[in-house]
């Protein structure tokens, strides 16, 4: 066996027959894994953990800080989480749901700054006005509303809405910059968000749990086969400089390969996985780092999707902070690859087909013709169309004034819901075997923001004879664990005080 491997303080694992053995092993060095890997850390100090990532450093694919828009998923902006329905109302419920979850993230992400295990919160998330902007007097009605529903919310407070374009243009001045004022427009405005850089969350949380011995850490390492073994699992793989195999043992497996998740899941055999499939989706950003641009544009701004678009398409303009160093980005242009990974496969998609999964992914293709036509008119869009779509939020944009960049690849979940045969999902997935030996994750957005919940829900799932014995680490860390927040206002406040302050993140704004 040939494996690359950081053993400065590596953490103690036991040997079968030459063979590492790990009480956890996690495949994939993304935000999941490392967030996965801090959790069962800090609940049971003397556990093993290998990780096992396929590039040559962590946080290279959906976890990177350019291959997604570090928006810290709270739903202050996203409107694509509370959508119209037919009869004109508007569904808040995810809304509320996702913000929940963000604030289990932020809270664990407090404790690691107070611990010392984050040293400084500014390496990876700034405070950002998000804000979410619509032209249009169907779309300021619905904006309107939307804002009325959400404005007396505990975990939505200080959310300010205006149909003045002076106020607007005081909030994003390249927003309103060249319009002409001849169609009504909206916006609203939350200085509770943030800019996010995940991959330098990932590599510093990784990177401690190495440093400090409670962690194995492999790179260049693409795993292949997972099989069951001895009440766990043996994973096999190989370096993909050539030099040799890979091989360990596991009592549990973390499955946290992005896209390339569906494929290892179906390698394991689990019949949870049955039915399941993907569709790989790809995406551009424009970027820009001219200073004068920058600085007239300090917040995520989200607006609504084009009629016949998938949510994950929903246009945004984004203030990014990545090394130190601000930008601008517009997006996503979205295309289409058959690769899961942005450095994957060319037969990724292909090699995920399984007769399982063949109906399924047939009926959902079928449901979702616009999506394929929309996707058909992205790939071939110009440079001059992608030019009019930013011009709709930055009407003096200037194609010379930004570049071009390749996101990270998306694979949104196709699963067999009964009565409806394939269904596309736009959202996570968490499969978990029925023995609770391996889990894994599918699906996209919000995705990192909500590793936290996600990977609590894991542990709860997994580990159910341990999850009460570890309450009081869980709580320590993460103190509304169990408890939802929207139902509670004062201990909301009290605790997005503490978050704010712990992370550098300015004032909780005060309710309405």
């Amino acid at each position: 066996m040939s494996t690359q491997v950081d053993k400065s303080n590596a953490a103690p694992t036991e040997q079968t027959g030459g063979i590492p053995a790990y009480d956890v092993l996690l495949v994939g060095g993304g935000v999941m894994s490392a967030t996965f890997a801090t959790l069962i850390n800090q609940v049971e100090p003397t556990w093993t953990i290998g990780i096992v990532e396929r590039l040559d450093e962590l946080a290279q694919e959906s976890s990177g800080p350019w291959n997604n828009a570090g928006t810290g998923h709270a739903a202050l902006c996203e409107l694509n989480y509370s959508p119209q329905l037919p009869d004109g109302s508007v569904d808040v419920s995810k809304a509320l749901s996702v913000n929940e979850q963000f604030q289990l993230t932020r809270q664990m992400w407090a404790f690691l700054v107070e611990s010392g295990q984050i040293p400084d919160p500014t390496s990876f998330v700034h405070p950002t006005p998000h804000l979410s902007f619509v032209w249009g007097e169907k779309n300021v009605d619905y904006l309107r509303t939307r804002y009325e529903l959400l404005a007396d919310q505990p975990l939505f407070a200080g959310m300010e809405y205006t149909e003045d374009p002076a106020v607007i243009a005081e909030w994003a001045p390249l927003l309103m910059a060249g319009r002409t004022g001849d169609e009504p427009v909206a916006a609203t405005r939350s200085l509770a968000g943030t800019d996010v850089d995940f991959g330098s969350l990932t590599r510093q949380l990784i990177g401690g749990l190495r440093d400090r011995g409670a962690a194995d850490l492999f790179t260049g390492v693409e795993v292949r086969r997972l099989q069951r073994h001895d009440g766990g699992w043996r994973v096999r793989g190989k370096r993909r400089d050539g030099s040799g195999t890979f091989e360990a043992t596991a009592r549990f497996v973390f499955v946290g390969a992005g896209g390339q998740a569906l494929n290892l899941l179906q390698r394991a055999g689990i019949e949870e996985i049955r039915g399941f499939g993907g569709f790989p989706v790809s995406g551009e950003f424009w970027r820009t780092t001219n200073p004068e641009i920058v600085a007239r544009h300090q917040a995520k701004v989200y607006g609504k999707a084009a009629v016949g678009a998938p949510p994950m398409s929903v246009p945004h303009l984004d203030t990014r902070v990545v090394d130190g160093k601000p930008s601008v980005m517009f997006g996503p242009y979205a295309g289409f690859s058959v690769r899961f990974l942005k450095f994957g496969s060319l037969f990724d998609l292909f090699r995920s087909v399984r007769f399982h999964n063949v109906w399924p992914m047939l009926q959902a293709g079928l449901r979702n013709l616009s999506l394929v036509v929309y996707l058909i008119k992205e790939v071939l869009a110009t440079k001059k169309s992608q030019l009019e779509e930013l011009r709709q939020f930055v009407p003096e944009a200037e194609a010379d004034d930004w570049e071009k960049i390749t996101a990270g690849q998306r694979v949104q979940v196709i699963k067999k819901v009964p009565g409806k045969g394939g269904v596309l999902q736009f959202g996570t997935e968490v499969i978990t075997a029925a023995d609770g030996s391996i889990a894994g994750l599918l699906g996209a957005s919000p995705g990192a923001s909500t590793a936290t919940p996600i990977m609590l829900e894991i542990m709860e799932r997994c580990f159910p004879d341990k999850i009460e014995d570890w309450r009081p680490a869980l709580e320590k860390m993460i103190p509304s664990y169990g408890t939802q927040l929207s139902a509670h206002p004062e201990l909301a406040r009290e605790i997005m005080a503490h978050t704010t302050e712990a992370l550098g993140l300015g004032e909780v704004p005060a309710a309405r």
